[in-house]
């Protein structure tokens, strides 16, 4: 078979796939040339299994990537074992550091038959299901004892440094944090406020609180075992108990 003949059968198959797998995926083709996008997807392929054997053998030529809104990718790859079908393997996030990968199982890739329909079943049934599991569990390590936030709550944590840091779960939250200091880390999608000027930092807890409660959504200000309140802090805002971290070891 032709390379052009290869890459639009590797083409039409990740969109057709696409179209099946629940929620809202999209699917565009890395080709031969695309050499340096095709050797970070490599390096990003999550999976200790298959697909890194098959990676191991031969060095990805071409690729179909498979996008969800939220982030997950999905890896399409030609099988190079005289079996027709594909391989299909997650992605793991690009902004996420190495350690929130530690002890967190590959949701390791598996074989597709030629018919999309069919895997399309079989992806959302199985790879899928540990996906979101293992993105679940590295995006909660990221997190760094920072207790997730609500959509309805945003949950302040202050850390060692003397700043604050939240990760809110709702853009109108992000703009209020925004408005007053607040400066997401593109790493993590942390939001913090530095302690440098507590004066201002205190100033900037006490309004926010009034800004996020007009949009319906409550504040809670955690605080780490040993550390006390400042006296500048907002009352309205209860302390919740801190998050529990498990350490862990990326593997992949």
């Amino acid at each position: 078979m032709h390379d052009h003949d290869t890459s639009e059968r590797l083409a039409s198959y990740a969109d057709v796939l696409a179209g099946e797998l629940p929620d809202a995926w999209t699917s565009f083709h890395l080709p031969a040339d695309a050499k340096d996008d095709l050797a970070e997807l490599a390096d990003r392929i999550w999976d200790l299994d298959l697909v890194a054997a098959s990676l191991a053998e031969r060095p990805l030529q071409q690729a179909a990537v498979l996008s969800r809104p939220d982030g997950a990718q999905l890896a399409l790859l030609d099988r190079h074992d005289e079996r027709d079908g594909f391989l299909i393997a997650a992605v793991a996030p690009r902004a996420l550091p190495d350690e929130a990968y530690r002890a967190v199982p590959e949701p390791n890739g598996i074989a597709l038959a030629d018919d999309p329909f069919l895997s399309a079943e079989q992806v959302a049934g199985d790879l899928l299901a540990r996906y979101d599991s293992a993105l679940a569990q590295v995006r909660h390590n990221a997190l760094g004892g920072i207790q997730p936030s609500q959509p309805d709550r945003v949950v302040l944590t202050w850390q060692p440094d003397g700043s604050v840091a939240t990760a809110p779960a709702d853009d109108r939250a992000c703009a209020v944090l925004v408005a007053h200091g607040f400066v997401q880390d593109p790493q993590s999608g942390i939001y913090r406020l530095g302690g440098d000027d507590t004066q201002a930092q205190a100033r900037a807890l006490r309004e926010i609180g009034p800004r996020l409660d007009a949009l319906g959504i409550g504040t809670a200000l955690q605080h780490p075992a040993g550390r006390a309140a400042p006296t500048s802090a907002p009352a309205s805002m209860p302390p919740v108990p801190a998050a529990s971290r498990t350490p862990t070891t990326r593997s992949r």
